[in-house]
């Protein structure tokens, strides 16, 4: 695979893989092996950060055959939700649920989940201007929430898809068995982020970054981006693990609730170079995609014999 960036699992156990360069949606059978092209996401423009980013699959995805992506483009970002042919071999875009998104070379977000409350959570980057992560008009530097028909749930803070703001780069979501919300976060030079989302919360950026600063809600956790630089992220068995690109390798962080209830552990470090994705399969192993092959991207690393690749991982409790 050429810069994977998303992963979504399909009712029937495979999954499907978004390639940030080449627009691809590639299939990757239930039990492993060799990818196959489901079809190429249509005007996805490419730059140093921007491409064909999060996909997630619809709840019921059985019957309506439906992705949902994040896209840049030429002139903004969007969301969008594709239909994939019943015999996974092309697809179509079906319509734009969110766009107004600004673009840029760098900081685009693009993690896509559906919560627990059936909704879209979508993280956006600043678009390498800090100050969009704090003005209300803009969609950068936030966590928005929309329904899967675009429209903006009557229970979100405001009368806008933006759920909570003050964030630099928003790269990972993921949901607690209780419903709570985390986010990572790449910072700067001091510090990156992981925070629990709560509805109309500031998160500090660009004031504070990390806990350099006294602005905006206090994240969880923080580790230095040398160590870190976290993209996806998923919950199981107690914890978040956590996809670390510039630091190579996967965290593990101990979480209840809305707090974190150890410190991090670092697993796997420098053994398969960047992560960009984590997410859970549903034989509750961990699946986790490697990003050595997108030489665009900032930190990068020379392939390694395979690459990239997707590994599957058992975890444990605690």
């Amino acid at each position: 695979m050429e810069a994977p960036w998303g992963l979504t699992f399909l009712p029937d156990r495979s999954a499907l893989v978004s390639e940030r360069i080449t627009g691809q949606i590639l299939r990757i059978p239930a039990q492993g092996g060799a990818p196959e092209t489901v079809g190429v996401v249509p005007d996805v423009q490419v730059s140093a950060e921007g491409g064909l980013l999060g996909i997630v699959a619809s709840p019921d995805f059985a019957t309506d055959r439906t992705v949902y992506a994040a896209v840049s483009g030429a002139d903004q970002n969007r969301v969008v939700a594709l239909t994939i042919a019943d015999d996974h071999r092309s697809l179509t875009v079906d319509r734009v649920l969110l766009d107004g998104i600004q673009t840029a070379d760098r900081h685009h977000g693009g993690r896509i989940v559906i919560g627990p409350d059936g909704h879209l959570w979508i993280g956006t980057g600043d678009a390498f201007e800090p100050e969009n992560a704090a003005d209300d008009e803009s969609l950068n530097g936030k966590i928005l929430r929309i329904a899967l028909d675009g429209s903006v749930p009557r229970d979100n803070p405001g009368s806008s898809p933006i759920y909570s703001s003050g964030h630099r780069n928003v790269q990972g979501i993921a949901f607690g068995p209780d419903g709570t919300a985390y986010a990572s976060e790449l910072g700067h030079r001091t510090w990156d982020e992981v925070n629990v989302l709560r509805a109309g919360a500031d998160y500090g950026w660009p004031e504070t970054e990390g806990i350099a600063g006294s602005t905006g809600e206090a994240p969880i956790a923080t580790i230095h981006p040398d160590d870190a630089s976290p993209s996806g992220v998923a919950y199981a068995r107690g914890s978040l693990w956590i996809g670390a690109l510039g630091g190579q390798r996967l965290w593990q962080l101990p979480v209840g609730g809305r707090a974190a209830t150890a410190d991090p552990i670092a697993h796997f470090a420098g053994e398969y170079g960047r992560i960009r994705t984590v997410e859970v399969a549903p034989d509750g192993s961990l699946w986790i995609v490697t990003s050595n092959t997108d030489r665009a991207t900032w930190g990068g690393t020379d392939p390694r014999a395979g690459d990239d690749r997707i590994l599957r991982v058992e975890v444990n409790a605690g």
